[in-house]
């Protein structure tokens, strides 16, 4: 009986602790693993998305690379027209990562790239910059100033270092940067002003010198003062002086504007794709409001501040950035805008918040840009954003006196995105209908918007599609007038020809190209028009002559 309790007890031990271990083994497997677990048909659903979405990135990559292996000067036409067309089919992100990849892989090696393919590649990043959009120019810039940053710390013995610091050059060259990135790394390069550095400081000013003298003399004045201080102190500590003279010499012959003295200077490559890339970007952005205001450090810390250089990429996690804004206001709170504010809205006829919000958001703002960036913060969509374009063709019309904000303003939204083209030539053309019932004051301002517009390249020269020149009558004719003198008389040469010669190769704006000559022609060169001085009449006869060649599609003489 004893030998039974005790076989009993050790039985009952055993049960129970079998017990137990069943009881905790459920909770010990569900503190181990929190993940939501997936069927298997899901996870074969999520691998099947993963294969095809790296075989799409390979053909991507594969395709890409084609294009840019069979870069040149003659075909730079089509590779970009091929590069725009894949940025329409794919992931902007996955497009921009994989041409910055591939364009790293051809520039960035041990040896010195060879200047002129240096260059072209270069121009396709530009062309793209103004014609996808700005984040193409940001993601390779950004990709080219943390490699240089990499590799300078490590002082290695190849070329790599000087192949970004001219891709940087070029980017400059080509107007995807400002010159605020230029001046900050070289005055970073004459702190430390080592052997290197100053091998890299002549790089930087063979290629861009000139150009930072014409965009900001007093800046590289500066850095030039600093720079010959810097020698002075720090040159007993290099055996060999003559780099540190050369260098001298060459910051001297930028001061004063001599061009013989810096060996091997030769402009004409760069004036050349310039000239190409003014021909292959046919959109208002190639203004200098999308080359990119950033420092040096601006992008090397952009993972902890936030690429703010590109509208909408602020990164959330940035503890200096308020994200308050990304809510669509539907009204005014209380006490947001004074009650005097909200009271010359209501007499502007803004009749609904959503152009109270528009209205009051320009009123207030500092500058144009600070009411650009204001307005897209609103974050309105589709109708409601339409309604910028209404309401600063109204406020621009209602004004006593022409002012020039407005029409900045408008530029730079046309600039944005080309559904802003569209929105304000359907609006111009609206008031054209009508221009017989609109105030002396209203169609004088008018004048001034479009053509601040027309000059600027922010809307073409098609937007007067809709005049039928047979049958003007006398408000048409003293609008279009106007238009057409201020457009020729205080445009560029050079922008002038680019103008006109947009319109000259489409077929179907034939009979506009055939009423501006006739229009110009006899309103504008008759001498019972205006008065003119002989000077101001000579130079009308000049543009004229060289819209009506552009519009015909032959070359423009030299004046």
């Amino acid at each position: 009986m004893g030998r039974k309790r005790v076989r009993f007890t050790e039985d009952e031990d055993l049960e129970r602790e079998s017990l137990e271990r069943e009881d905790t083994a459920p909770q010990e497997r569900v503190g181990e693993s929190t993940e939501r677990y997936i069927p298997p048909q899901g996870r074969r659903a999520v691998e099947t998305v993963d294969v095809h979405k790296k075989a799409e990135l390979d053909r991507l990559k594969k395709q890409v690379k084609g294009l840019v292996n069979r870069l040149s000067e003659p075909n730079m036409a089509f590779v970009s027209g091929q590069m725009e067309e894949l940025y329409m089919a794919h992931s902007r992100k996955d497009m921009s990562d994989t041409l910055t990849a591939t364009l790293m892989d051809a520039c960035v090696t041990s040896s010195a790239m060879p200047s002129r393919l240096m260059m072209e590649h270069v121009l396709l990043v530009s062309i793209l910059h103004h014609t996808v959009g700005i984040e193409v120019g940001a993601c390779f810039l950004e990709a080219v100033v943390k490699k240089f940053d990499d590799i300078y710390q490590t002082r290695g013995d190849g070329k790599e270092c000087d192949n970004l610091f001219t891709i940087v050059a070029h980017l400059y060259n080509f107007h995807v940067v400002q010159s605020l990135l230029i001046f900050d790394i070289l005055k970073k390069l004459v702190g430390t002003f080592t052997e290197k550095d100053i091998e890299l400081i002549l790089l930087m000013l063979k290629n861009v010198g000139f150009s930072l003298r014409k965009d900001n003399a007093l800046s590289l004045k500066e850095l030039i003062t600093e720079a010959q201080a810097k020698a002075s102190t720090a040159g007993g500590r290099f055996q060999d002086q003559t780099r540190i003279r050369f260098m001298l010499e060459t910051m001297l012959a930028l001061k004063n504007n001599d061009m013989r003295k810096i060996p091997g200077y030769d402009p004409e490559p760069v004036e050349r794709l310039r000239k190409l890339q003014r021909t292959l970007v046919r959109s208002a952005s190639s203004s200098s409001e999308t080359q990119l205001r950033v420092s040096w450090d601006g992008i090397r810390n952009a993972e902890q501040a936030g690429r703010w250089w590109i509208v909408g990429s602020a990164w959330s996690g940035a503890p200096m950035i308020d994200n308050s804004h990304l809510a669509v206001p539907q009204k005014p709170l209380t006490g947001t805008v004074s009650a005097k504010m909200l009271e010359l809205a209501r007499k502007q006829r803004m009749n609904t918040d959503i152009r109270r919000n528009i209205f009051c958001t320009v009123m207030t703002s500092e500058d144009f840009l600070d009411a650009f960036e204001k307005l897209l913060k609103l974050g309105l969509k589709d109708q409601q954003e339409r309604e910028i374009v209404h309401v600063l063709v109204d406020c621009c019309l209602q004004e006593k006196t022409y002012n020039p904000f407005y029409a900045f303003l408008s530029s730079k939204f046309c600039g944005y995105e080309r559904r802003f083209q569209m929105t304000f030539q359907f609006s111009i053309w609206d008031k054209f209908r009508d221009l017989e019932n609109l105030p002396d004051t209203k169609v004088l301002n008018l004048v001034h918007l479009v053509a601040h517009l027309l000059k600027t390249k922010s809307l073409p020269l098609s937007i007067l599609k809709v005049v039928e020149f047979s049958e003007l009558d006398k408000p048409r004719v003293h609008f279009l007038r106007r238009v057409l003198t201020m457009l020729l008389m205080e445009t560029e040469v050079e922008d002038l020809s680019l103008i006109f010669s947009r319109v000259s190769g489409n077929p179907k704006l034939g009979v506009l190209r055939e009423g501006l000559k006739l229009f110009i022609s006899h309103f504008l060169l008759r001498p019972t028009q205006a008065p003119r001085s002989p000077e101001e009449a000579g130079t009308l006869r000049e543009r004229v002559a060289l819209a009506t060649q552009a519009l015909q599609g032959r070359a423009a003489p030299r004046m």
